[in-house]
């Protein structure tokens, strides 16, 4: 990482009894802010410590030497050095005087935010949050950077303190192409984050410290006009916000909803609960809890709902090596955040069936389940007689007691070959089966097939029996080009599944036949399987034995 930060302008400023010590220090690169206090020796601080400059109290006069050299001080008592990205903030007493000033050490940092430079990529909007000091402002100046001139997106900057692109009328190099407005008051911002999407034809956002409820609601305004939003917000963790009701908008916002009694009885909880009330205006969200850990919630309306309901999130951590290089791993535990568990109707429905639920919350957890069959062994491979006629070979197709079945004759290797001698991945022509579900099918279950149009470059055609039965054109071009057809009963996902299992000669006949679960699952969510494994248990184990009727556990959509 390149690091840019001026300090001689800074050190400029200060007294020659401040800059002296300081211009000798060993740590002068890691030198945070001065602290300059009327009748008291001036401190400087590191990331480590903090240490007093000299045995002399700052007096008046060296307060008023510095603040003739800095520019004018706004209505949030923040002023700047033209051209760099330091701050200067000052301390008032009743009448107005300044009695104290801290001259914090403005840096630009190229490459800080290597750790998350894909999801900048990807356009959706993006909240940085941690507490003050750990680099939120110097993270949010490099994304405005890599937006504006790695991805040439037309970035505008609502810059309320001149933090992000320094003092001054022309802003520091470090921000890149990237336009800056300025604020005349702080509690101006909201209107001039409306006024650059309504003036200025944006793709991109960047506002720091978001601190108010109208600014959080010209954030959500901007994000429904389709702009990208790049913001920060202090607070350690989203519990941070989902406790804060004047930020709550800004991850979609809490509310209050009454249950009448049969569901409150249901879930087991009390009658007021609350929920989520709007899609987040961030879809991403990173916890900066040190400057080379990054938490990252990828899917911020997911995080905020598993909150509510008292579980806890499963985030990404990403860390930085010695080495440069980024790893991302995951931060999972099975308990309860904010307490809570299995509801009511779900602890029973495991009672009925005689088994006892553990500590762990959830189906998937309780141990309950039943694995899905391994469905990756490799079979022994047999011999593919090539004298075999196609009409053989199509009548056995039919019959499902062929080549392609899982007897103990006429099986080819899974892992070498394919039905007609051919190297993997299998390529399959598909015809009246929808693509889409049969994509869905081979990624869920990482196949090695591959789908093709042309019929000449198959190895086999896989065919609904109601069509193919129809088609005798099918059946010619199929004979004339020697690839066999496989057909299935229907279009539904386990039917695709089981083919295509069957093809591969991975489906072992002594396993008992369970859904692929992550087959129905649009995302593959840990909500969308919980409760598919809920409805599982419930049809094997008490509808259909018992012909009992089971309730449900009730799940927000």
């Amino acid at each position: 990482m390149q690091i840019t930060d001026d300090l001689n302008r800074l050190l400029e400023i200060v007294p020659d009894q401040i800059r002296r010590p300081l211009l000798q220090h060993q740590q002068r690169n890691n030198l945070i802010e001065i602290v300059m206090d009327l009748g008291r020796l001036p401190e400087a601080r590191f990331p480590s410590h903090a240490e007093y400059l000299g045995e002399i109290p700052i007096s008046r006069k060296d307060l008023n030497y510095s603040i003739e050299r800095v520019g004018d001080f706004s209505s949030d008592n923040r002023a700047g050095i033209e051209q760099t990205l330091h701050r200067i903030s000052a301390i008032r007493n009743r009448t107005g005087e300044v009695i104290g000033l801290t001259c914090r050490v403005g840096r630009a940092v190229f490459g800080t935010i290597g750790m998350i430079r894909e999801l900048v990529e990807t356009g959706r909007s993006i909240l940085m949050l941690g507490r003050p000091g750990v680099g939120k402002t110097t993270a949010l100046r490099e994304i405005a950077r890599v937006l504006a001139d790695d991805l040439e997106k037309r970035v505008v900057i609502i810059d309320s303190s001149n933090e992000i692109a320094g003092d001054g009328d022309v802003p520091h190099p470090a921000i890149g192409r990237a336009r800056r407005m300025q604020v005349a008051r702080p509690e101006q911002q909201h209107q001039v984050m409306i006024e650059a999407v309504e003036n200025h034809m944006p793709e991109v956002i960047v506002i720091d410290e978001i601190g108010t409820e109208l600014e959080a609601l010209a954030a959500r305004t901007i994000a429904e006009r389709g702009v990208q939003l790049v913001g920060t917000a202090h607070g350690n963790q989203m519990e941070n916000l989902v406790k804060n009701p004047t930020l709550s908008d800004l991850i979609g916002g809490i509310q209050a909803v009454t249950l009448g009694d049969d569901e409150a009885r249901r879930r087991g909880s009390q009658k007021t609960v609350l929920e989520r009330k709007a899609p987040p205006t961030f879809e991403i969200a990173v916890e900066m809890l040190e400057r080379q850990r990054w938490v990252v919630h990828e899917q911020v309306a997911d995080t905020v709902d598993a909150l509510l309901r008292g579980q806890k999130p499963n985030p990404q951590v990403r860390t930085v090596d010695e080495n440069g290089e980024v790893k991302i791993t995951r931060e999972y535990n099975g308990t309860p955040r904010l307490g809570g568990g299995v509801s009511q109707n779900a602890g029973s429905l495991l009672r009925q069936s005689g088994e006892v639920l553990t500590s762990r919350s959830g189906f998937r957890d309780s141990g309950y389940i039943v694995p899905l069959p391994n469905t990756g062994q490799v079979n022994q491979p047999v011999e593919f007689s090539e004298a075999k006629s196609f009409e053989e070979l199509l009548d056995e197709s039919f019959s499902g007691n062929g080549m392609f079945s899982n007897g103990n004759s006429g099986r080819w290797e899974a892992q070498a070959t394919g039905p007609n001698g051919e190297d993997l991945p299998l390529h399959i022509y598909p015809y009246a089966i929808p693509r889409h579900q049969m994509e869905q099918v081979i990624s869920t279950l990482g196949l090695p097939v591959v789908l093709t149009k042309d019929i000449d470059s198959a190895d086999v055609v896989l065919a609904l029996r109601t069509h193919t039965r129809k088609q005798s054109k099918l059946r010619h071009i199929a004979k004339a080009r020697h690839v066999p057809i496989h057909v299935i009963k229907n279009s539904g996902l386990p039917q695709i599944a089981k083919a295509l299992r069957r093809l591969l000669d991975m489906e072992d006949p002594n396993t008992p036949e369970f859904a692929d679960l992550n087959l129905f699952a649009a995302s593959a969510s840990e909500d969308e399987m919980e409760a598919l494994e809920e409805a599982r248990l419930a049809v094997e184990q008490i509808v259909i034995p018992k012909g009992q009727p089971v309730e449900l556990s009730p799940r927000s959509p």
